[in-house]
């Protein structure tokens, strides 16, 4: 993980723990409409991969377990993890690109609805993302994976009937200065981070084709969901995906899908318009996305600004905001490993920890949402808002809402601190809240695609009956159960 250079340890805010009747006159637990579903809270869990899947994409029983114990915890809404619309192996990922995968989710959904005792409203988030393959031996590399031509020959002095055989020896036995001098740029992060598509390489038929296919395979998800059960979906505009990399200002396509702000912006637009007729009225469409991206070259806090007033106005029922999370700022992988898009500097923007620069981890992205608020509401949309990042108390939460800097207020590692805390909060009991550390333990597991856990409830309890374990036997798979009495 990236490290900021300040090194400022940021203690925790003051919780300002409301009593009970504080509570019910919140606004934190007071009602709000997503499109046709009303929260009968504005508390909110994003969408967290937690690596329960089955390898085939499959709910599993531990998935179940995951999501029954957030539930528990009665949140407004909850965002089911980031899910793949391909019919395509992905990994211990949830999936929705094909029909068998409705059952499962079904079950997913009725039990949340069990275990939240029908307060909770479900939402599953669909996403695309394009091939990135692992960081190869160099030998391996050389040997099967780069695509000779001649101008790798003629930087090594060879004829151009040089057998391949050769170039790749050669090249395998130069110098990492000369390799940067002899290698493309794509060819030196293909060598050193792993091969990354990107939506910007139209030379591809595949890439070129994207818009004329993602609109219709969105729109079989979101089907998919809403026939599971599900009350809505969140389309994943956001971080390093191919859909967030359609609105970068990295993306130079000339096909009318990139360039400019509107170009950028038209295949989420249309991927959007797909859903909504696809679905029935009584179902929610949302997006999350980015308030800025934080890389050199990336898309601004202006340019999200734009984008969530076109998307309000076309008829998104809310848009929840997130930040950084990208590949071109990624810290280098090892050998046999994939780059990860949260563990640059635009990683720690995304989940910034208890020890950081100046502005510190707790609400950054705030102030943005507060902007990209005010631009839906001048464009004459009244779409809710949610902010997530670096949330752990009332007051911050309700303070968020009085100045009207969002409409929802959620969080995602705090939840996973205490599945609890919001229950506890609105019971008057503020002060037993487990509240998270911010030392991104959790992150440091998703990065190696371990089952994901908390450091403050992972080694509680473990010989108590009937408690799932992790692969490893060593940690418990979700917090100990809390109950008020």
């Amino acid at each position: 993980m990236w490290k900021p250079p300040e090194r400022i340890r940021h203690p925790l805010p003051d919780g300002g723990w409301p009593t009970r009747e504080e509570a019910a006159a919140a606004r934190w637990f007071s009602p709000v409409h997503l499109g046709p579903v009303t929260l009968a809270q504005r508390t909110w869990v994003p969408a967290m991969v937690p690596w329960r899947a089955s390898d085939e994409g499959f709910v599993t029983p531990d998935v179940l377990t995951w999501y029954a114990r957030f539930a528990a915890g009665r949140p407004g809404g909850l965002v089911v993890e980031a899910t793949g619309i391909r019919d395509i192996p992905s990994g211990p990922l949830l999936r929705i690109g094909h029909d068998r995968f409705v059952p499962g989710l079904r079950e997913l959904a009725d039990t949340v609805r069990h275990a939240s005792g029908g307060e909770t409203r479900l939402f599953i988030q669909l996403i695309d993302f394009l091939t990135v393959r692992r960081r190869p031996e160099p030998a391996t590399y050389f040997a099967r994976h780069l695509q000779v031509t001649d101008r790798h020959r003629a930087a090594l002095g060879l004829g151009a009937d040089t057998p391949e055989s050769e170039v790749r020896s050669g090249l395998a036995g130069l110098a990492d200065a000369d390799l940067d001098r002899v290698l493309t740029t794509r060819e030196i992060e293909a060598l050193r981070y792993g091969y990354r598509e990107r939506v910007t390489d139209v030379d591809r038929p595949h890439i070129r084709e994207l818009p004329q296919l993602l609109p219709r395979l969105f729109a079989d998800a979101a089907a998919r969901a809403e026939a599971a059960g599900f009350d809505g979906v969140e389309l994943h505009y956001a971080h390093a995906y191919t859909m967030a990399s359609f609105l970068s200002a990295r993306n130079d396509r000339a096909d009318g899908y990139g360039s400019t702000p509107e170009g950028r912006l038209r295949l989420p637009l249309e991927v959007f318009r797909a859903v909504r007729e696809r679905v029935g009225t009584k179902f929610a469409v949302g997006c999350r996305m980015l308030s800025e991206e934080t890389i050199d070259g990336g898309s601004t806090l202006d340019d999200a600004a734009y984008f969530a007033s076109r998307l309000a106005t076309a008829g998104m029922d809310f848009i929840a905001l997130s930040r950084g999370g990208k590949f071109e700022d990624a810290k280098q992988p090892g050998v046999g490993w994939s780059a990860y898009p949260y563990t640059g500097p635009s990683g720690h923007e995304c989940m910034p920890t208890a020890i950081s620069d100046q502005r510190g981890p707790f609400g950054r992205n705030v102030a943005p949402a507060a902007v990209i608020r005010r631009a839906v509401h001048d464009a004459g949309a009244s779409v809710p808002v949610i902010v997530v990042g670096g949330i752990n108390s009332f007051s911050q939460a309700e303070a968020i809402l009085a100045d009207g800097d969002a409409d929802v207020v959620g969080a995602a590692r705090q939840s996973l601190a205490d599945p609890d805390w919001f229950r506890k909060v609105q019971l008057g009991m503020g002060e037993s809240v487990r509240r998270c550390i911010y030392s991104n333990y959790c992150e440091g597991l998703d990065t190696k695609h371990k089952m994901v856990t908390c450091q403050l409830w992972d080694r509680e309890a473990l010989d108590e009956p009937g408690v799932r374990l992790t692969n490893d036997g060593k940690r418990r798979q979700v917090a100990p159960v809390w109950s008020p009495t």
